[in-house]
């Protein structure tokens, strides 16, 4: 007996979002969509029963916050981490051929696919929230809540992981709701969502207007030109000019939030269109295009993922080992100023690799040796993630030969054959699916380095504007198929 056959009456059990059984009309999906959104914004601003709020502890996943999605305190304190690790397990365990699965061709295993999924993002929940509330010195439960209910810490610690347990199961049905009723993806979604929120804040929050807050770009210039604010020195001065580019000026951070969003919105439409023709429509004509980020940028989750990952073992082992040798970490505030993590921590801003300006206290070379593994992560990781991501997606050369296969469609001057498909997309898809994921990941830790506008990371933005880009193409799809109903059986789309 195999894993499957072992397995199969766990995973066929677990719950799941039934699908439609007919087709979807575009102003139910669009209802469906903004109704999830509505939810998550609301889940992100419910702070969890029991938590100590008034101190002042960082986040935990802090710098990664902007792609994991969620709200440190909250019930979505571990936002779409706990999917998104599961996924790069599956992905590696996929890649591998180690499951055994198709997801192709077989509904069964897909079934399990989908079961296994949901276990793995359990196992997740737990292996993170577990720590989280129980060996970290960061989520402080609140004494005032553990006399008022007779409980000792480890009673109120247990309250809540429950609700962080909670969270985590219901972000995981939100994205499947979206992925099944509505437009685009819940992951997605969420990213938007919170990325959305943290640029909105960077150009138009008001100090005087929150309690806390920091003024944005536009406060920023505001109070400067009008004479309730002024730059340490005089614009021609190196200390203007650095607070005019870096500091509260933020105008470098400004050129980038628009430049990569420009290079996002090019790159999306430079692609290779390999002309098709249907065999038996004589006149009937199309393209396959296959995009310089053929891959899409998504796979920058998994990269970013596991380093967020590398960097919460880095501080559960500081939390748990007292006597940790500085060779390995140092921390400071909680927060981790040398050692091997500090290493391989990600580049954020500009002051954490300037030291010609004076705002890093490491040598040089360290710095140098920081931003090089920071860069090399990134671009192997990217490479090799958009690899498996379109491996497992149903993207690849012999996936996309049988789709044309079955869609009538053929490429002139070839012989009409899954096999011939597949030799010529191989002539392109795994190139471009390694150059684009090689190109993403310098365009991100790039953005890091140079700042952006409401401290969103550099891989946030790029998800952001991506993800953004291609929802605008797939509900101008649903729109042109709610038109043309013919359309959607050429697309395969259900009646």
């Amino acid at each position: 007996m195999g894993w499957k056959e072992t397995a199969e009456p766990v995973l066929t059990r677990m719950p799941s979002v039934q699908r439609p059984e007919g087709h979807v009309p575009f102003k139910r999906k669009l209802g469906w969509t903004a109704g999830i959104l509505v939810m998550y914004f609301f889940l992100t601003n419910v702070t969890m029963f029991g938590l100590l709020t008034t101190t002042e502890s960082g986040d935990f996943y802090g710098q990664f916050r902007s792609i994991l999605a969620g709200s440190s305190g909250s019930i979505l304190q571990l936002g779409i981490g706990p999917i998104v690790t599961a996924s790069i397990v599956l992905q590696l365990l996929g890649g591998a051929d180690l499951l055994g699965l198709d997801t192709d061709d077989d509904p069964r295993d897909q079934i399990l696919y989908q079961g296994l999924q949901k276990l793995l993002v359990v196992v997740m929940i737990c292996l993170t929230g577990l720590p989280m509330v129980f060996a970290s010195p960061l989520l402080e439960p609140d004494p005032a809540v553990m006399q008022s209910l007779g409980l000792g810490r480890a009673g109120v610690e247990s309250i809540i992981f429950a609700q962080m347990f909670v969270g985590g199961v219901l972000i995981l049905f939100m994205d499947e709701i979206v992925s099944k009723w509505g437009v685009g993806s819940g992951v997605g979604l969420f990213i938007i969502a919170g990325v959305s929120q943290q640029l909105v804040g960077g150009l138009f929050s008001w100090s005087s207007l929150t309690t806390g807050a920091t003024n944005g770009f536009f406060a920023t210039w505001f109070a400067i030109l009008f004479g309730d604010a002024s730059l340490p020195g005089s614009p021609l001065t190196t200390e203007g000019l650095n607070a005019i580019f870096l500091g509260q000026g933020q105008i470098l951070a400004l050129f980038t939030t628009v430049f990569i969003f420009m290079i996002v919105v090019y790159a999306e439409s430079v692609r290779v269109e390999i002309p098709l023709s249907h065999a038996r429509v004589k006149g009937a004509r199309g393209k396959f295009p296959v995009k310089l980020i053929y891959a899409s940028v998504l796979p920058m989750i998994l990269v970013r993922a596991l380093q967020a990952n590398l960097q919460f073992l880095g501080q559960i082992m500081n939390s748990q080992w007292a006597g940790m040798p500085t060779l390995l970490a140092e921390y400071s505030d909680g927060q981790v100023i040398g050692g091997f993590f500090w290493l391989i921590k990600p580049i954020q801003s500009p002051q954490e690799w300037m030291w010609f300006a004076g705002t890093v206290t490491q040598d040089w070379y360290w710095v140098l040796a920081r931003v090089g593994i920071d860069l090399t992560f990134m671009v192997i990781g990217g490479a090799v993630f958009a690899i498996f991501w379109v491996e497992t997606t149903g993207m690849g050369p012999e996936a996309t030969a049988k789709q044309i296969q079955n869609s009538g469609m053929q490429i002139p001057g070839f012989r009409r054959n899954p096999q011939v498909i597949e030799k010529v997309m191989e002539r392109y898809i795994p190139q471009v699916t390694v150059l684009g994921g090689a190109i993403v990941g310098a365009l991100a830790v790039m953005a890091n380095m140079l700042g952006t506008i409401g401290a969103v990371s550099g891989t946030g933005l790029l998800l952001t504007v991506s993800i953004t880009y291609k929802l605008y193409e797939e509900i101008a799809e649903e729109q042109l198929m709610e038109m043309h109903p013919m359309m959607r059986q050429m697309f395969g789309g259900s009646e």
